[in-house]
C-alpha cells in the first residue's frame, strides 16, 4: 500500500489557529487567508474510519480545484491556488450553518426514507409511484443542519431555517438559486463524459467583505453520488442496481458488514486488497469525470511535500 496522510499538524508561517475535520484540515493565516489540507481520511456515516485511503486527498482536492475553475464564471467561490495536489488556499470565509444538498434522483438517503413510505423531504413532496433511482420530474433541494463533530447532519427545511434565523430569507434565495445553476453545470459536465450527476451538496460562506461564495469541495465522490449514462435506462427497466462512482459502495459495504454508525456497532476490518480497491474507484472517477489520466503524486513523505510547497508558496503571496 501506498503511504497514506490520515492527520497533519503543520505550522505555517503567517498561521493563527487550525481546525481539524473529518477529511480536511484548515489552517487559519492572517489576512484572512485559509490552507485546507484534503487528507486521505474517508468517513461514513459520519465516522472516520481508521485507516486512509491512498491518494484520495488528492483526488478530492484536484476535482474540487477543476470544477470551481469551470464553474467561477456562474458561482463566486474561495479558491485563490493550489500550491500542493493536497491543498487549496483561500479567502476566508464565515460559512452558512446548513448544506444545500441537491437531488435529482432517488437514491441514497431519499431512496431509504421512500421505503419506509415517507414522501416528504425537507418539506419538499416526493412523487407517488417511484422506485429506486427514478430521476425526480425536477431536482429537488433538501437542506441538512452542519453537525458538530460525531453528530449526524440533519435534514431540515427551507421554512425551518429561515423561521429558525439560521439564514435570513435573502441570503437563502441566493443560495438555491446558486445550488441550482451548480447542479445544472454539473450535470451538464457529467453528461458530457458519460456520466449522470445524481445527486451532491453544496457549501457556502460570506467573505469578509459580505460576498456569498461556494466554498469547500464540489462534485467529488465524496459529495456527489454518480451514475453511469450507459446503460441507466436498460438498469431502470430490469429493476437492476445502477453502476454507480461515489462513496456510496463504501456505505454498502459497510451496510453489509452490519455498521451503519449507531450506537455499539463495531466498524468492520478493511483489508489492505479492500482499501486498494477504494482507492482504485476513487481513481476511476477522476479520470471519467475530469477527461484526463490521473497522475499519483507519490512521496516519501506525504507531510513533508505539502509542508514544502506550501509554505514556499505563502511566503510568496505575503510578500506581495
Amino acid at each position: 500500500m501506498s503511504s497514506t496522510l490520515t492527520n497533519s499538524n503543520f505550522n505555517f508561517s503567517f498561521q493563527e489557529k487550525v481546525y481539524h475535520g473529518k477529511v480536511r484540515d484548515v489552517y487559519y493565516l492572517r489576512n484572512d487567508v485559509v490552507v485546507m489540507v484534503a487528507s486521505d481520511r474517508i468517513s461514513a456515516f459520519d465516522v472516520v474510519m481508521p485507516k486512509g485511503i491512498p491518494f484520495k486527498g488528492q483526488i478530492l482536492n484536484q476535482i474540487a480545484i477543476k470544477m470551481m475553475n469551470e464553474t467561477k464564471d456562474l458561482v463566486p467561490n474561495w479558491l485563490i491556488d493550489s500550491p500542493d495536489p493536497n491543498v487549496s488556499v483561500g479567502h476566508l470565509c464565515e460559512p452558512f450553518k446548513i448544506e444545500m444538498v441537491i437531488r435529482g434522483y432517488l437514491s441514497g438517503h431519499a431512496a431509504r426514507q421512500y421505503k419506509k413510505g415517507i414522501r416528504k423531504l425537507c418539506g419538499i413532496d416526493m412523487p407517488e409511484g417511484m422506485k429506486e433511482n427514478d430521476k425526480f420530474p425536477e431536482p429537488i433541494i433538501t437542506p441538512a443542519t452542519k453537525a458538530e463533530t460525531g453528530k449526524h447532519d440533519e435534514d431540515i427545511s427551507k421554512e425551518e431555517i429561515i423561521s429558525k434565523g439560521i439564514v435570513t430569507i435573502e441570503d437563502y434565495e441566493i443560495l438555491e438559486h446558486y445550488t441550482r445553476t451548480l447542479f445544472s453545470k454539473g450535470s451538464e459536465i457529467a453528461r458530457e463524459r458519460g456520466l449522470i450527476l445524481v445527486d451532491t451538496k453544496y457549501e457556502f460562506g460570506k467573505t469578509v467583505n459580505g460576498d456569498i461564495v461556494l466554498i469547500d469541495e464540489i462534485h467529488t465522490p465524496d459529495s456527489s453520488r454518480y451514475f453511469y449514462l450507459d446503460g441507466y435506462e436498460e438498469r431502470q427497466l430490469n429493476n437492476d442496481p445502477q453502476k454507480q462512482l461515489s462513496k456510496e459502495f463504501v456505505r454498502q459495504w459497510l451496510i453489509s458488514n452490519n455498521f451503519q454508525g449507531l450506537d455499539n456497532q463495531k466498524i468492520p476490518e478493511m483489508s489492505d486488497d479492500y482499501i486498494n480497491s477504494v482507492s482504485d474507484r476513487y481513481i476511476e472517477l477522476y479520470e471519467k469525470i475530469t477527461s484526463e489520466k490521473f497522475t499519483k503524486s507519490f512521496s516519501k513523505n506525504i507531510s513533508e511535500r505539502i509542508f514544502a510547497n506550501t509554505e514556499n508558496y505563502l511566503k510568496r503571496y505575503f510578500e506581495h
